[in-house]
C-alpha cells in the first residue's frame, strides 16, 4: 500500500482526457483471485481498463508520430506506453498492455469492466460507439478504486437480424465463427483489395451501430496497414 489516497473515476478521466484518452472502466478483483501485481511486489487492488472511442486519440497520436514518434516502430503501441507511463507517475498506478509478455486477460478484463459481448467478427461491441473503440492499455492500483454501479449494457448483436457485417466482406474471411486471416491478408495485398485497404475493413462499416463513431480515413489507413505487416 502506497498510504496515498486513491484517484476518483473523474480524476483519472481527466488525467486521460489531454490525449483523447478515456477511461474505459474497471473492477477490484476478488480477494480469492489471482491478480497481477502493483506498482510493488504486492497483488494489485483494482484494475482501470483505458482506451478511446472513434478517432479520439487520432489527432494526439499523428502529431507525436510526426514529431519525437517518427520512424518508431509499432507506433501505436510505443505512444500509448509512453502516456500511460506518464499516468503511472501521475496517477499512482502500474500500466500494463495487451503486448506485454506474459500476457494478460484483456479480453476477460473489458467484458467484466463494461460487460461486452463480441459481435459476429470477434470484436466487442460497444451499444453506443459500436465496433469503433479499442482498448489501449490499463491502470493496475494498490488501492480499492470506487466504481460508479452500471447496469448491464445492451447487446446490440442480439436484435440485429440481418447480420450485414457478416455479407460485407468480399472474400467472405468471417463466417460468424473464425476469422481467415491469411485469406483477408492475400485480398488486401491484391488490386481487387484497394477499397479495403484505403476505406476500411467493409465487414466492419457495415455494422450499423455507433457508424457515428467510425474511424477517419487516415486511421482506417493506419490499421489496415498495421495489419498487413504484422
Amino acid at each position: 500500500m502506497t498510504g496515498r489516497l486513491p484517484p476518483s473515476m473523474h480524476e483519472i478521466a481527466a488525467a486521460l482526457e489531454p490525449f483523447g484518452l478515456i477511461p474505459r472502466g474497471g473492477f477490484v478483483f476478488d480477494g480469492g483471485e489471482e491478480a497481477p501485481r502493483g506498482t510493488g511486489s504486492n497483488p494489485a487492488r483494482s484494475v482501470v481498463l483505458v482506451g478511446h472511442a472513434g478517432s479520439s486519440i487520432w489527432p494526439h497520436f499523428t502529431r507525436w508520430r510526426a514529431g519525437e514518434g517518427r520512424g518508431r516502430a509499432d507506433p501505436l503501441d510505443a505512444w500509448s506506453k509512453q502516456v500511460l507511463g506518464e499516468m503511472e507517475r501521475q496517477l499512482g498506478a502500474r500500466a500494463v498492455f495487451p503486448s506485454d509478455k506474459p500476457w494478460l486477460p484483456f479480453q476477460q478484463w473489458a467484458k467484466r469492466a463494461e460487460g461486452l459481448k463480441p459481435s459476429p467478427l470477434g470484436l466487442l461491441i460497444h451499444p453506443v460507439y459500436g465496433l469503433w473503440h479499442a482498448y489501449r492499455g490499463a491502470l493496475l492500483f494498490d488501492e480499492q478504486i470506487g466504481f460508479p454501479a452500471r447496469e448491464t449494457p445492451d447487446h446490440p448483436c442480439e436484435r440485429c437480424t440481418a447480420k450485414p457485417c457478416l455479407s460485407a466482406c468480399p472474400v467472405d474471411a468471417l463466417d460468424g465463427t473464425g476469422f481467415a486471416v491469411e485469406t483477408c491478408r492475400h485480398h488486401l495485398r491484391s488490386r481487387a483489395g484497394e477499397t479495403c485497404r484505403t476505406s476500411g475493413c467493409l465487414a466492419r462499416l457495415a455494422c450499423p451501430v455507433g457508424r457515428g463513431h467510425a474511424y477517419e480515413a487516415a486511421q482506417q489507413r493506419f490499421h489496415m496497414a498495421a495489419f498487413l505487416n504484422s
